[in-house]
């Protein structure tokens, strides 16, 4: 047997036919009609030419239609590679032509505005056609040549340039990231926060999955809107982070019914000790963990319900499987059966991340003598906001466009509910000074919601190394927590 996930869509079609594996808002899919959907899509884009390890590019919005198109690829032995629906498409280009992928499945209001970036571009419309209710039934679709080393899924993200990266996820990877053991009785019931581009969506979805549970999906990451959908499924385990968490702790929790919950996770970012307390009290019957990883290692550490008070700011011990290690300089490294297989076409970032096996988070970290890592820092300058990764250089590109910056530096500022915020650290040209909401328009057209400043702050001159004039974003952000300008 191979850790290939195209089995795990026709045992549950076997074994939990009639039961629901997703849902958003009114409509729901079953295990039988996600499988055979998977099937025809499959199918469809068979004749149009795509096989195992062609890539197939996904820039659609949250919807129960991707959904089907991920279980063809994966029946396929083709690439899964979803595109974050909230970028314009002066940002997603740069991503869509570094994967090349061999066909790319849009929105139709996205489709005009891609150039020939692939050998194909099909409007989701078209490509679902074939999976239409009432529909006969589909020969199943297997690769034969499939094997579990095979890419799996392709993750965007950006590294500390603003360059497009991919991470590369295998099958076995997948397979590991959310296998839950042959012991789990009650089948997983979860609702996702995450939009369907986001590695964490689709890792939520196979972890119910492999239960032969359900996922149901919201259409914002709303207080209200999770929390309807826990009602409405009565799930058993919800993740939210931490900036979420706070949101929906700020509710009358008793305006719905939560009984059915079990499982409350958070991570992402830093979970502070108050957050923990609150679900603590709200939630008395429900066992709490904190979880530390990341698209390319997946879980690396947990923090269980019996240590979340008793161990504040830690994220816990390493997850089974995993081994982790400091260097001399802080650094955590990690080793597993977990990790990314490297980034797509990229052999120079591959081996500055994996050496040796050993993948190198950029995270700076202590290890207590329980064995218990609590994160401490940041080697990297990628900014972790809200669940999204967002690289300075390409805000202060955009910044520096304005006629009233001279220079311009954007750190990562540490915050309870987004882990950080974007920080525009500005030199201005002259005496005008454009306030934070003025600067937020100006990045309207040109930046994603999330990669836009949250903060403000002016000064004269920005910090720089003596040698190299760089910019010495650690000691920005030490004067601005320090408060001074």
């Amino acid at each position: 047997m191979t850790l290939h996930l195209a089995e795990l869509f026709r045992r549950n079609a076997e074994v939990v036919p009639d039961g629901i594996a997703a849902a958003l808002g009114d409509r729901q899919m079953t295990h039988a009609e996600l499988d055979d959907a998977g099937d025809r899509v499959a199918g469809r884009l068979r004749d149009l030419g795509i096989g195992r390890g062609d890539r197939i590019a996904c820039w659609m919005d949250t919807s129960l239609e991707l959904l089907p198109i991920f279980v063809a690829a994966t029946k396929l032995g083709a690439v899964f590679a979803p595109l974050n629906a909230r970028l314009g498409a002066g940002e997603a280009v740069p991503f869509l032509r570094h994967a090349r992928p061999a066909i790319v499945v849009a929105d139709r209001d996205r489709i005009g505005s891609l150039p020939a970036i692939a050998a194909r571009c099909e409007p989701a419309e078209t490509l679902l056609a074939a999976a239409a209710p009432g529909a006969p039934p589909a020969p199943p679709i297997v690769c034969a040549e499939a094997a579990e080393t095979d890419p799996h899924v392709l993750f965007f993200t950006s590294g500390s340039t603003g360059q497009p990266k991919a991470v590369v996820v295998s099958h076995r990877a997948s397979y590991l990231r959310t296998y839950h053991g042959v012991f789990r009785d009650v089948p997983e019931h979860s609702v996702c926060m995450f939009p369907l581009f986001h590695m964490a969506a689709y890792t939520l979805a196979l972890s119910a999955w492999q239960t032969g549970g359900s996922i149901r999906f919201v259409p914002g990451a709303t207080a209200e809107d999770i929390l309807d959908a826990v009602e409405a499924g009565g799930a058993n385990r919800l993740y939210c982070i931490p900036a979420v968490w706070a949101r929906i702790l700020a509710q009358d929790l008793a305006a719905w019914d939560l009984s059915s919950l079990r499982e409350l996770d958070t991570g992402t970012s830093a979970t502070p000790i108050e957050l923990l307390r609150q679900l603590k009290q709200r939630f008395p019957h429900a066992r709490i963990r904190v979880y530390y990883g990341s698209t390319e290692a997946g879980a690396c550490t947990a923090l269980s319900d019996h240590d979340v008070l008793r161990k504040p700011g830690s994220v816990g011990t390493p997850v089974p499987g995993v081994r982790l290690r400091l260097t001399g300089d802080g650094e955590l490294c990690v080793r597993s059966a977990l990790l990314f297989n490297g980034y797509f076409d990229d052999p120079a970032a591959t081996r500055a991340a994996l050496d040796e096996g050993w993948y190198h988070t950029g995270d700076r970290a202590v290890i207590d003598g329980d064995g218990h890592v609590t994160i401490v820092g940041r080697l990297k300058e990628i900014i972790r906001t809200g669940g999204e990764a967002v690289a300075p250089a390409e805000v202060e590109a955009v910044l520096r466009e304005h006629a009233a910056i001279a220079d311009v530096a954007v750190v990562g500022i540490p915050d309870p509910r987004w882990g950080e915020i974007v920080c525009a650290v500005v030199v201005a040209r002259d005496a005008h000074r454009p306030t934070l909401d003025e600067l937020q328009r100006f990045c309207e057209e040109r930046l994603a919601g999330f990669k836009k400043p949250r903060r403000l702050e002016w000064r004269s001159a920005l910090p720089r190394t003596q040698a190299t004039g760089q910019v010495q974003r650690a000691l920005l952000v030490q004067q601005i927590l320090a408060g001074c300008g």
